[in-house]
């Protein structure tokens, strides 16, 4: 049976990956994911914030809601909040790189073109076999069109692609007008992959003491369906990879997202709920669901149910939605 399928260039043993978290701020969790059969890891990310100084991001921040909140300039975190400054980070990824000898993929996160973007160079001196772009943005004001998001978008991605050489994947949000349109538009800027999608995390409003403060929940199956979707609808339409990112709990999930046309599968909220451990067992259980179904190879697998090549086409456009709102009964 071959597991095998090629990422970002890089030639993996298997499209399980340890997604971006916490986890490889522990050696010996980065050692665990590798005994487990993990074959690269991708590191969280470096923030434009940390890069470019607080003293920047806290101008941004304040400007948009002094007229707001009094409370906004608490919502940055501080400097030493940060779990890996910058010399960390690079101190990290050469780290995990001498011990593991596997691919580390490092991770930029920024909303604005800026300075930060320079940063990349030293990840790849610093011996990244690839950069995952997160660019985390929402268009908050009436000033801000969707055609101007996706211009910063293109600014960033050429800015951080003129300074490395080695392969970009960018993550990309779902809320874009046109998610294909701008796929295409990347592919043309010379990214090499899509990580299909960003988690917002969203605000909870404590009722007890009238504050607004940020709130983190770990995914859900349920939130695999969008990504699931757009796997299958960019497959045959995009020559780039593409990484699942977002829900994946299960092994019949990681199956799912590979034959909606993923070339990888990345998992974080099954790992930090049950430990590095828990990927051996997702990889099982792809083994395991192969053989029964009788696949000898991923690449057999890939989009089997891709928009083009699955028998109702329709289940990924307008008619799934008509056929599902006729299915609930009382």
């Amino acid at each position: 049976m071959n597991l095998t399928t090629t990422y970002l260039g890089l030639k993996l043993a298997n499209p399980l990956l340890p997604g971006a978290s916490p986890l490889v701020d522990n050696m010996d969790s980065v050692r665990r994911l590798q005994d487990a059969g993990a074959p690269a890891i991708v590191m969280h990310s470096l923030y434009a914030e940390q890069l470019e100084g607080n003293a920047v991001a806290f101008d941004r921040h304040l400007g948009r809601w002094q007229d707001s909140f009094a409370e906004a300039t608490t919502m940055f975190p501080e400097t030493g909040d940060y779990r890996l400054g910058p010399d960390e980070y690079l101190e990290r990824l050469g780290c995990i790189k001498r011990v593991t000898g596997l691919p580390v993929i490092a991770s930029l996160n920024g909303n604005q073109p800026g300075s930060w973007t320079d940063y990349a160079k030293l990840m790849e001196q610093a011996g990244a076999d690839a950069i995952e772009l997160n660019t985390y943005f929402l268009a908050t004001q009436m000033s801000v069109s969707g055609p101007d998001l996706e211009q910063r978008l293109m600014d960033i991605v050429r800015a951080v692609r003129s300074n490395v050489r080695i392969p970009i994947a960018v993550k990309l949000s779902s809320f874009y007008t046109s998610v294909a349109h701008l796929a295409g538009g990347l592919e043309k800027e010379k990214v090499d992959g899509l990580v299909l999608f960003n988690r917002f995390f969203q605000p909870e409003i404590d009722t007890e003491t009238l504050e607004v403060r940020p709130h983190l929940d770990l995914s859900t199956a349920e939130d695999l369906r969008l990504r699931l979707r757009w796997l299958g609808l960019l497959r045959d339409q995009v020559k780039l990879n593409l990484s699942c990112s977002g829900g994946v709990q299960r092994s019949d999930d990681v199956v799912k997202a590979i034959l909606a046309g993923a070339d990888t599968v990345q998992t974080v909220a099954a790992l930090l709920r049950h430990g590095p451990g828990e990927f051996a067992r997702l990889l099982a259980g792809l083994r395991q669901w192969m053989e029964e179904h009788e696949y000898d190879s991923v690449t057999k697998m890939r989009g089997a149910l891709s928009l083009k090549r699955c028998a109702d086409p329709e289940a990924y456009e307008r008619g799934n939605y008509l056929r599902s709102m006729q299915l609930w009964r009382e």
